[in-house]
């Protein structure tokens, strides 16, 4: 799931003495990273969303208060993927997913040409702002949270909300507000450092036990194709290991938690790189970080899992795994 690209291995013999001195020491930064995970994001994490929508969602996800460009993006992410066609079976259309009546009430003319388009980003996305705002203006009365109360409007209606004084007690309801929260993380530009993962050692475990394994093109490890593994095969099954269900696909697995900066790496981060640098969508290789600059990752059609240098020109980020940011992904699980 990546092209060929040069990487700098390290030789097997020294493999295991040479990973086991970088996880120790970097993780003797670990505590340091603890006491920083709190804060909110005051924008978007570099490469977080694809460029030509990024100035969009950073304006218009400053509509209101109970809306913020991370949260904005979340939903447009959960609706369609980023995809400005996409058309769900109960005729939602757009970036946004606008059903035609809601589309009628709620749609802007966001660019002024003179037409509300619903399949437009230009027009959609001021209009999904726009539409959230609404919802929170209708319960701005209603104890708790106002983002919360949002959420839960959008997905059970305004009445629910008022009816019940915040969330209503439905399980889709309380499940959409921490999806979407919870996935609005991983658009967030922390302000400060990101909190380790916890699970990290045992990903980082089951993935040296994989070095020297010949890379195989969408493989996951079954005896059927004798353990071997593609490159987001292997980090699917690294964090399976210790209760963490990742998407199959590399650039799928990008929203699994926060962005740490490149100088806040720690073991067990995946590291994701893109064949466009402004474009999430264009990741096509993700390994497993372990210090020192160096990762394990299955890198390529004749290729074994080994360790390679990170700084590659395509490097486009890391994403610090965490077990509801998992959960929050869409789902489309094909090789």
């Amino acid at each position: 799931m990546r092209k060929v690209w040069l990487g700098v291995s390290v030789g097997l013999g020294v493999s295991f003495s040479f990973v086991a001195l970088l996880v120790v020491g970097t993780y003797m930064v670990a505590a340091d990273l603890l006491g920083g995970a709190g804060g909110r994001a005051v924008g978007l994490a570099k490469g977080s969303v694809p460029a030509s929508y990024e100035p969009l969602i950073q304006r218009y996800g400053n509509s209101c208060a109970a809306i913020n460009p991370a949260l904005l993006a979340a939903q447009l992410y959960q609706e369609s993927g980023w995809n400005a066609k996409a058309q769900s079976p109960a005729n939602a259309k757009g970036i946004a997913q606008f059903i035609p009546a809601t589309w009628a009430s709620h749609g802007v003319d966001g660019n002024k040409d003179g037409v509300k388009d619903i399949w437009d980003p230009q027009d959609a996305i001021p209009s999904a702002a726009a539409y959230d705002c609404s919802l929170a203006k209708y319960v701005k009365d209603v104890p708790g949270d106002q983002t919360h109360n949002m959420l839960a409007s959008y997905n059970a209606g305004a009445y629910a909300v008022i009816k019940y004084g915040g969330v209503p007690p439905y399980r889709e309801t309380q499940n959409y507000v921490k999806t979407i929260t919870t996935l609005a993380k991983s658009f967030e530009a922390p302000v400060q450092k990101v909190q380790p993962s916890r699970q990290s050692a045992g990903a980082i475990y089951f993935a040296q036990k994989q070095l020297g394994k010949p890379y195989l093109w969408g493989g996951n490890g079954t005896p059927e194709e004798g353990g071997r593994f593609d490159c987001s095969g292997l980090t699917k099954a690294a964090y399976k290991t210790v209760g963490i269900d990742l998407p199959r696909v590399a650039n799928d697995q990008w929203n699994a938690g926060p962005h740490p900066k490149r100088d806040e790496l720690l073991p067990g981060d995946l590291v994701f790189f893109a064949y466009d640098l402004d474009d999430p969508r264009s990741i096509h290789h993700v390994g497993i970080y372990v210090g020192g600059g160096y990762m394990i990752n299955a890198p390529y059609t004749g290729a074994v899992i080994r360790f390679d240098k990170i700084d590659t020109p395509d490097y486009i980020g890391a994403t610090r795994v965490t077990q509801d940011g998992a959960k929050a992904l869409p789902r489309a699980d094909s090789a």
